[in-house]
């Protein structure tokens, strides 16, 4: 009887292990930065969920694979899940772009009603490629950094400027700066090797860089908000038993509800460090604001060709 029953309990465990999935979630961002901090919660609260079930183990900092091979892994299946800034992608369909056209959504709450039309579009696109939208969080509004004192858009002419996206390096050919595509965990040196003297980003990446380090001027433009979104195979999604996927969906739609308020919550805190490091922190003059918005309009012309009659259907939903 004992031998009997020992190797039922051996034959559960090896079930209970068998029965654990194991995922992968590869993000740019460092572990400090609020979007991995959020996703980090996300993890834990599916481990807690499913009873440890599925468990996620997240790769802040590039450490998995760098930001531009996140979404190329997720759809290959080298990694299970994974976090990507959207408007990286815009090259490969404008729709993901929407949220990096400058001027077009300006605060949390345009950006939500813009995220609202434009979801369903969105969710179609990556279901397309064999992947599916978990939750997306917004960066704080986007501002420009600059060595040098800003007064108007001409005075960007020749700037050495960091672009992320194809939307930040458009911005910089469109003023007459030099774009480099330059990644978030590239910032400080590219800086500090006079790569870049300026950028348009959050608060929450000139924090997490120690923008003051290497520049002094702030200009909170609220140029937009663009969105992080954490995607997954769908494979790998169908492959769970169903109250694990509803399990991982709810934690997803709460990690989304937490990002938002967090995001808008620590926006403030952001303008505030760099403040308190030095910086020197100033709404844009109304020349550069203006020279700036025709630069957004200019672009929003340019991508509603280019996104077609899906395009204009998101900004019209948007707008109504």
């Amino acid at each position: 009887m004992k031998l009997r029953a020992l190797v039922a309990a051996i034959a559960l465990a090896a079930g209970a292990a068998h029965a654990q999935t194991k995922w992968d979630l590869p993000t740019a961002y460092p572990a400090t930065n609020f979007h991995t901090e959020n996703i980090s919660q996300f993890a834990a609260d599916v481990d807690k969920a499913t009873a440890g079930k599925l468990k996620i183990t997240v790769h802040p900092g590039a450490s998995l694979f760098k930001a531009p091979e996140i979404k190329r892994a997720v759809q290959g299946g080298q990694a299970q899940a994974g976090e990507i800034l959207l408007v990286n992608f815009s090259n490969e369909d404008p729709v993901y772009a929407v949220d990096g056209i400058p001027f077009l959504a300006t605060s949390y709450a345009d950006s939500r009603k813009l995220y609202g039309a434009s979801r369903k579009t969105l969710e179609d696109r990556l279901a397309k490629q064999g992947m599916m939208l978990l939750f997306s969080v917004p960066w704080p509004p986007q501002g420009i950094y600059s060595k040098k004192p800003l007064a108007s858009v001409a005075d960007m002419k020749g700037l050495k400027w960091r672009a992320y996206s194809p939307q930040t390096s458009r911005i910089g050919e469109l003023v007459g700066a030099q774009p480099a595509t330059i990644q978030a965990a590239e910032v400080a040196q590219a800086f500090a090797t006079g790569v870049i003297d300026s950028q348009i980003t959050s608060g929450a990446t000139g924090y997490d860089t120690k923008a003051w380090e290497y520049v002094k001027n702030y200009y909170d433009t609220q140029a937009w908000l663009p969105k992080n979104a954490v995607i997954v195979n769908r494979k790998a999604f169908e492959a769970l038993d169903k109250p694990t996927q509803d399990a991982l969906l709810k934690a997803a739609a709460d990690a989304e509800a937490r990002g938002w308020k967090v995001s808008e919550e620590k926006n403030a805190w952001y303008l505030g460090e760099l403040t308190k490091n030095g910086m020197t922190v100033a709404k844009p003059s109304a020349d550069l604001a203006g020279g700036l918005k025709k630069v957004g309009d200019a672009m929003l012309g340019e991508w509603l060709e280019k996104a077609g009659p899906d395009g204009k259907a998101i900004v019209d939903a948007y707008r109504k």
